[in-house]
């Protein structure tokens, strides 16, 4: 990993922990900032028994000023909103999926103009995936203290620790995207930081997609593709019940039953309760829609169901590796993570549709990397 640069100035921990403590200051503050100010913001939230997460606590930097905001401070502002939706100011966010669905819940706001912090660092040589506090510590050698990382968010007042925890989320993230936008510069990849922050956003919009969550269900490809438009609408269903009792997916019947139950296609709630691990109040409870879900959905039309992706036979599996060999190569040579170039998931797709070209996730600058190898990966596929 390169070393920072001395002329990038980390922000001292301030004196006194601030606080925007009405709509009206929040409005002002935000804006006070600059046209094209960056905003470095973070979110603490609770989510343990719950599908949804609870706002406990909103962060936000800029003009190299750091506030704190209650949730229903936040709430009120329309100013707020409207920054959040803003493409052109842009948000400086670290591991930010969990923020992103915060606000699309919360606040019905799908961010733009978000940056992720944690795939910056991976694309200016960082490391896949690695945590903010280790990266501050490596880069401008301060430890941060975590301890208050599994508090309680929603309690008040806050205790102090909390509080400078709170503001040191969002204290290095100016200088951090100082540091990578240096480094990208030099590799030429500024473009794609932007892009693949504005791809993560829109898959964390498309996860959302209820009628779609039943690809995540990997385990399901054996199913034929009857069972798997059962499936579909057993997950879609349990995905609206879920939101409704905002309790987790388990609480409700987790994924491997729900792909046993869509196996045996039960017609009678005694056959369903046979499906072995199903609990019998939940036959009780959802029995009947559980059934009348599964007779419509083998009513349906399923021709055009995309089908879960099974694993690849033993010719691609081959075929596969070599592939990897190549990507690897260009990925060593970028010094880019492999998961960020070329995820597993995304590669299989590729040696299954044999053809790497006219794949979305493999255009912009990830094509343009791959383009000294690309004829001998095209090859290979060819196979």
């Amino acid at each position: 990993m390169t070393e920072t640069d001395t002329a990038i100035v980390v922000p001292p921990s301030p004196d006194t922990v601030c606080w925007l403590e009405s709509p009206q200051a929040l409005d002002a503050w935000l804006d006070n900032l600059g046209p094209s100010e960056p905003l470095a913001l973070d979110t603490e939230f609770e989510r343990v028994s719950t599908f949804y997460p609870i706002p406990g606590l909103v962060q936000l930097g800029g003009n190299g000023e750091f506030w704190l905001v209650d949730p229903d401070v936040a709430e009120a502002s329309a100013r707020f909103r409207e920054v959040l939706a803003d493409p052109e100011r842009p948000k400086l966010l670290y591991a930010m999926s969990e923020d992103l669905e915060l606000f699309r819940h919360w606040l019905g706001v799908a961010p733009a103009g978000v940056l992720d912090l944690q795939i910056g660092a991976a694309l200016a040589g960082a490391g896949f995936s690695v945590g903010y506090a280790r990266l501050v510590e490596t880069l401008f050698g301060e430890t941060l203290d975590k301890s208050a990382t599994r508090s309680d968010w929603l309690a008040r007042p806050l205790s102090p620790e909390q509080q400078r925890y709170a503001v040191d989320d969002i204290r290095f993230l100016w200088p951090l995207y100082q540091w990578v936008q240096k480094q990208l510069q030099a590799r030429n990849l500024e473009p794609a930081f932007e892009e693949e922050s504005r791809r993560f956003a829109d898959q964390g919009e498309d996860s959302a997609d209820a009628q779609l969550h039943y690809l995540k269900l990997r385990g399901g490809w054996t199913l034929s593709r009857e069972k798997q438009g059962v499936l579909q609408a057993l997950v879609a269903w349990r995905e609206g019940e879920c939101q409704h009792l905002d309790r987790p997916r388990g609480r409700v019947l987790n994924d491997g039953l729900l792909i046993a139950v869509a196996d045996r296609l039960p017609s009678t709630a005694v056959e369903l309760k046979d499906v072995q691990g199903v609990p019998g109040g939940f036959v009780r409870r959802y029995g009947e829609t559980i059934l009348s879900l599964i007779a419509n959905a083998r009513e349906q039309d399923h021709s055009d169901l995309e089908l879960i992706p099974g694993p690849l036979t033993r010719d691609q599996q081959a075929t596969y590796r070599q592939v990897k060999k190549h990507v690897r190569k260009v990925a060593e040579d970028f010094d880019i993570p492999m998961e960020i170039l070329a995820p597993r998931k995304r590669l299989e797709k590729v040696v299954k549709d044999g053809c790497l070209a006219g794949d979305p996730f493999f255009e912009g600058w990830r094509l343009q990397l791959l383009t000294p190898a690309r004829n001998d990966i095209e090859e290979l596929l060819k196979q």
